[in-house]
């Protein structure tokens, strides 16, 4: 593996997004969970970046990036970082809101994107279903009553937990690792913000105009939501593939980082075969 790289990239409105950069070969870009930030990604780095020339960043308003309170698109984030070191084209690695931006990214500068590798996700703006959704509401009403502790517990239980498992089944140093992660996420939120400029026309709709090899990635113990959008990446982006992992529920890289890995790699590969 090549020499470990961490920095700042400026983007767009004096933006600064914080990124390491290791391994050679055909560039991969990893875009992380809105429950994490780039440090979900520990576990499978070191094989990732054994094939790959491999880009992990904070998205903006996460973990050592700047806030998000200027205009600004996590689409055009992407490829503002992929400019600033020198990168014309790389595979894209998303997982949950980090596949939308994935998505979004592969429609809005096709030429940018060699291949998509989908996780726990689909395209933004599906809404959530009315279980889920009651969830997500109140973890947020927990955070603005000042129990910010009671609202990380409640997104650890919808996402790393899962519909099917009690906290104990998982695994802890996973589910610490997560509550340090989304509790600095929960801390962010209470900065300045300001909604990100979606694609347009978005997403939804259009996952037929992907052109490059995709890969869609769901743990047996995710919630339906998320298998669902799986499920529909598969089946609506042309030549896509869908792998079930047994064991994890969404945050797969933590919970199955060596098959998580195998699959990928396995699927980049021949995603760089030129077709016979």
């Amino acid at each position: 593996m090549s020499a470990h790289e961490s920095g700042f990239a400026e983007v767009d409105g004096g933006g600064r997004l914080h990124f390491d950069v290791a391994g050679e070969g055909t560039p991969l870009l990893l875009l992380h969970a809105g429950i994490a930030d780039l440090r979900m990604w520990d576990d499978v780095w070191e094989p990732l970046c054994a094939r790959h020339r491999v880009v992990r960043y904070d998205l903006r308003g996460f973990g050592r990036s700047s806030a998000a309170d200027v205009p600004h698109a996590h689409h055009r984030d992407a490829v503002r970082l992929l400019d600033a070191l020198g990168i014309e084209r790389a595979a894209l690695l998303g997982i949950s809101f980090g596949s939308g931006i994935a998505i979004d990214t592969a429609l809005a500068f096709p030429e940018r994107v060699a291949a998509l590798v989908l996780v726990a996700g689909g395209p933004l703006g599906r809404p959530f279903p009315a279980d889920l959704a009651a969830q997500a509401e109140a973890a947020d009403a927990a955070f603005l009553a000042g129990e910010v502790d009671r609202a990380n517990e409640l997104e650890l239980r919808m996402w790393v937990d899962g519909p099917r498992r009690a906290p104990h089944e998982v695994d802890p140093e996973v589910r610490e690792r997560m509550r340090v992660m989304n509790r600095e996420v929960w801390r962010r939120a209470s900065e300045p913000w300001r909604e990100p400029e979606q694609l347009e026309p978005p997403a939804l709709g259009r996952l037929a105009e992907i052109g490059v090899p995709a890969l869609a990635i769901v743990g047996d113990h995710d919630v339906d939501h998320a298998r669902a959008g799986s499920e529909r990446l598969a089946r609506e982006i042309p030549g896509a593939r869908l792998a079930v992992i047994d064991g994890p529920a969404h945050m797969i890289p933590m919970e199955s980082p060596a098959e998580f890995a195998r699959l990928v790699l396995d699927f980049l590969a021949g995603a760089q075969r030129p077709a016979t």
